[in-house]
């Protein structure tokens, strides 16, 4: 299998991971962090140079603004750049004409799902948006980070099957805290649940995740509050500009800013269980 240079832009709580793994797998990676000791590169430009694709792990539309100001005096084609970050839809296709029209380079958004175990492991749910023969090009990467990597169209199509993504998760999480609570109070074996309703309709990947870690007050950041909350405030945004109804998600919200209000954004998204448990 073809494993081709890359430069890779943010080595934090998801890039971190990812990029141990593709290095101990072969890949030639440069890489640049705000952070100096997380990358092997003293710049964004020394990090891309010479790089085929151009990788970006950043945590808000802000960061990745930021760093495509450098990418576009840094970047020629025929490289690519595939865009792991989490940011609006209308955004990412604002940066992808940007970086065509200045450098002649082509974006792929490829939003993850999963966290940074999956990161590590290589089993990341990748929702991607872009050219089909730049999904076929980045193919070999693709199949190292990821257990699943659906096309789901043009540039931006990855992003808008992400905020459906993050609908369903933080709606989850607020729900399995209401109803971690709810155990709590009314006396039941609340470790038992998951044992209880597994195979049933109630039964989710995200049960099995973040249920015990709210039982037992896990909030070691696998997902931090504030970027679940960032996520959510962004999915509102979009509904709305499109016109859809979304109750349970404002329900959820509250629930976030209530925690952040609280001083809790850089606990896990499993902290939301702390609002019901007063």
């Amino acid at each position: 299998m073809t494993r081709f240079g890359l430069g890779y832009i943010g080595v934090g709580l998801m890039g971190g991971p990812m990029t141990k793994r593709l290095a101990g797998l072969g890949w030639q990676i440069r890489s640049y962090d705000i952070v100096p000791e997380r990358g092997n590169a003293k710049s964004i430009a020394e990090a891309v140079d010479g790089a085929e694709v151009v990788v970006l792990n950043l945590p808000t539309n802000e960061a990745v603004e930021s760093v495509l100001g450098e990418l576009l005096q840094a970047m020629r084609a025929p490289q690519l750049l595939v865009d792991f970050s989490t940011i609006p839809v209308d955004a990412c296709r604002r940066h992808a004409s940007r970086l065509l029209e200045k450098t002649g380079c082509r974006w792929v958004d490829a939003p993850v799902s999963g966290g940074p175990p999956a990161a590590a492991e290589g089993k990341l749910t990748v929702m991607a948006g872009g050219d089909e023969a730049d999904l076929a090009r980045i193919a070999p990467l693709m199949r190292d980070v990821a257990g699943r990597c659906t096309r789901m169209g043009p540039v931006g199509a990855g992003l808008a099957a992400k905020m459906i993504n993050q609908l369903i998760v933080g709606i989850g999480h607020a729900m399995l805290g209401e109803a971690v609570g709810l155990c709590e109070k009314a006396g039941i074996d609340t470790a038992r649940i998951p044992e209880c309703l597994g195979g049933g309709y109630a039964d989710s990947n995200v049960m099995k995740a973040y249920w015990p870690r709210m039982v037992e007050r896990d909030f070691a950041p696998r997902g931090y509050v504030r970027q679940l909350l960032k996520d959510l405030e962004m999915v509102n945004a979009w509904a709305k500009g499109v016109g859809a109804s979304t109750p349970m998600l404002e329900q959820a919200l509250q629930a976030y800013r209530e925690l952040k209000k609280r001083g809790h954004s850089e606990l896990d998204t499993s902290s939301v269980v702390k609002l019901y448990l007063d």
